[in-house]
């Protein structure tokens, strides 16, 4: 299965690398205020899904541009061009990002950077690697020399302020934040010990399932603003190396109440 992943998450990325030498004709619409979509998402997206069900037509499909199909105790959960507003600008960070649950459990996981060809692989149980060099999380184990990533909620503009007040205690308390746009590649980064952690509000199943199952299986931990599970279903998430995801959540919690 993990193979299928990598192989449709490659043709996504073909694609996505030829219509990035010609940005200025792409058709791009507005999903709401912030969050675009544009013809390469849909037909990235498109590619993923023919190949996937191809090998199984049986599964079903959690998407960002076609949302939810079929129903199967296989969900392939799948993003097609995270990070699609970098990618409109030139920008280059964005990925396809593809994971696969089994009874709601992530078993396999696929984030394809495109544009540097960095592969990131998970398997439940197998560990996480980066074009098949093993990952590991980094050892700091001080949050004031850590790397902090984040992303910002533009999808959950009521919680603006208190996003702020978290970052503003981060940023006096780290050894620097980061908001590069792509949340599936934060969490690859996280897993590549890149990154010694990750915090935000607001994000979709999609953009979080393939890094949530690399970060674990490179010994990192991730759950919600407090630590716990629900964070599929939430959206607000936070992760990092064992030390640094305690540290991160001793100051974001205070301000959840």
């Amino acid at each position: 299965m993990l193979n299928t992943a990598v192989k449709a998450a490659r043709r996504a990325g073909g694609i996505i690398n030829r219509a990035s030498r010609n940005l200025d004709i792409l058709t791009v619409e507005h999903k709401a205020a912030n969050d675009f979509v544009s013809e390469v998402d849909r037909e990235a997206e498109s590619a993923i899904i023919d190949m996937l069900l191809r090998a199984y037509p049986k599964h079903s499909i959690l998407a960002e541009e076609s949302g939810a199909a079929g129903d199967s105790e296989y969900q392939w959960i799948i993003d097609p061009l995270d990070g699609t507003t970098n990618f409109l600008h030139g920008f280059p960070q964005y990925a396809v990002s593809i994971a696969l649950a089994h009874h709601g459990v992530l078993t396999h996981a696929v984030v394809f950077d495109p544009g540097r060809n960095d592969l990131f692989t998970a398997s439940r149980g197998a560990g996480a690697y980066l074009n098949d060099q093993r990952l590991r999380v980094s050892k700091r184990i001080r949050l004031q020399e850590s790397l902090i990533g984040t992303g910002f909620p533009f999808r959950e503009l009521a919680q603006v302020d208190r996003y702020l007040a978290i970052f503003r205690e981060l940023l006096g308390k780290t050894a620097g934040m980061r908001r590069p746009g792509s949340a599936a590649l934060d969490l690859a980064y996280v897993a590549a010990g890149r990154l010694d952690g990750f915090w935000e509000f607001g994000l979709a199943p999609w953009d979080m399932a393939a890094g949530a199952l690399l970060t674990t299986e490179a010994g990192g931990l991730v759950g919600d603003l407090r630590g716990d599970e629900g964070y599929m279903e939430s959206g607000n998430m936070v992760a990092g190396s064992p030390k640094i995801f305690a540290q991160l959540l001793r100051i974001i919690e205070p301000h959840l109440d």
